[in-house]
């Protein structure tokens, strides 16, 4: 999951077996006021300091993994079966059925080709191989946060959707434990339950919270299946045998994504006005830059796999577009050429505010040197989002899954 955000774990035997220790779930902590309702989420009883040995939690900026935390309250309105006449519950006993299933309930073990991989990994790619697994490992442990505690708050209302939450939960606590135990084929770890603690947890109403978790979660699908092709057609770049998981596991990704693909059908109001047509687009936006700035700075470890590092995110959000297309009322002409002759400009800007960070100069007058690239960014993306959309969701496509290029 792109998105992060907080769960728990349904199963301490399949936990363990990851590697990712249960978290005790104790005490309450607040993190947030929405419309005069408490808005509240289980936080583990944490030190406030990691475990001694465990990596050391890396910095929050705007392209950083992040946190989230929702209305619970206006959740359970909405799930409410009683309230919500659009709820389609076969549809979603037909999902429940098939996340019981679990077909990766014995996919995620290990070997020892992991660690023999890992020592070979030597200087630069090693160093951006840990940021990989880092990164990817508080983005599914956000994940896994959230919906814990959907599942949990939703039980009474809607205990169907309330259980494929927590069922997604175990999924995505799967994703974090296996990183985490890559991270300790480098010797490191990170401390999760510290995490929980110290990252700020990011506010997203309800409506938010489908729109960006379905591109996450879809989006995921297409990075991972992507690299997992390339990687099949390519065995010489086959440096470290987590990829070879990638196949099942980007569809988790896939299910989780038609899961919130059904709550916004749900909530037709998210799809049917002039306003859903903004959101979906500013969403859509937001999801593909911040994928397109994070990767261009990571280019090294797409080149270690052997992917330009270009090519390989306009096809993944062109085909997570694609897909988007069927479920959102409007999506952003990503195949335009003005469209990544813009991703572009956002990446000169963004390297030019980077090395402005990165000076010696003042604090002041650091923030006098940003003030026009900031605006130039922002004219830049307003641009991008005023481009004529293309106008889409209807959920009649053939699910024909195009194939990678590479």
């Amino acid at each position: 999951m792109a998105l992060e955000a907080g769960k728990g774990l349904s199963s301490q035997s399949s936990s363990s077996r990851m590697g990712f220790a249960p978290l005790p779930l104790r005490r309450r902590k607040s993190l947030g006021v929405s419309n005069g309702s408490r808005v509240t989420m289980m936080a583990a009883d944490v030190v406030d300091k990691p475990k001694k040995g465990s990596k050391e939690i890396a910095k929050d900026t705007l392209l950083t993994p992040r946190f989230y935390t929702t209305d619970f309250d206006e959740m359970e309105r909405m799930f409410n079966t009683e309230m919500n006449k659009n709820l389609n519950e076969a549809e979603f006993e037909a999902l429940a059925a098939e996340f019981k299933t679990d077909y990766n309930q014995v996919h995620f073990v290990r070997n020892p080709e992991f660690k023999a991989a890992a020592e070979k990994l030597q200087g630069p790619l090693r160093q951006i191989f840990v940021e990989f697994l880092e990164r990817s490992c508080t983005a599914e442990f956000s994940g896994f946060l959230l919906y814990k505690e959907l599942g949990r708050r939703l039980k009474k209302t809607n205990p169907v959707v309330a259980e494929i939450f927590t069922l997604m939960s175990r999924d995505e606590a799967r994703h974090a434990g296996f990183l985490n135990k890559g991270l300790s084929d480098f010797n490191l770890a990170l401390d999760l339950g510290f995490l929980t603690k110290a990252r700020k947890y990011t506010f997203f109403k309800p409506q938010f919270i489908f729109y960006a978790t379905y591109l996450s979660e879809k989006i995921g699908y297409w990075r991972y299946i992507t690299i997992y092709r390339h990687l099949k057609t390519n065995p010489e770049y086959q440096c470290y045998p987590i990829f070879k998981y990638f196949e099942n596991w980007c569809q988790d990704e896939n299910r989780h994504g038609d899961f919130f693909s059904a709550l916004l059908k749900a909530q037709p109001q998210f799809l049917n006005d002039w306003q859903a047509k903004l959101w979906s687009r500013f969403f859509c936006l937001s999801v593909y830059v911040t994928m397109y700035l994070n990767d261009v700075q990571r280019t090294a470890f797409y080149e270690g796999i052997g992917l330009d590092t270009r090519k390989f995110d306009m096809h993944v959000i062109i085909e997570t577009n694609k897909t988007t297309a069927r479920i959102f009322p409007a999506v952003l002409d990503v195949e335009n050429p003005v469209f990544q002759e813009k991703l572009e400009n956002l990446v000169t800007l963004n390297k030019k505010l980077i090395a402005i960070g990165e000076s010696k100069a003042p604090e002041a007058l650091k923030s006098l040197q940003k003030v026009p690239v900031i605006t130039s960014f922002v004219t830049e993306l307003l641009a991008m989002y005023l481009m004529r959309p293309v106008d889409s969701g209807s959920l009649d496509f053939v699910d024909v899954e195009p194939q990678v290029v590479y």
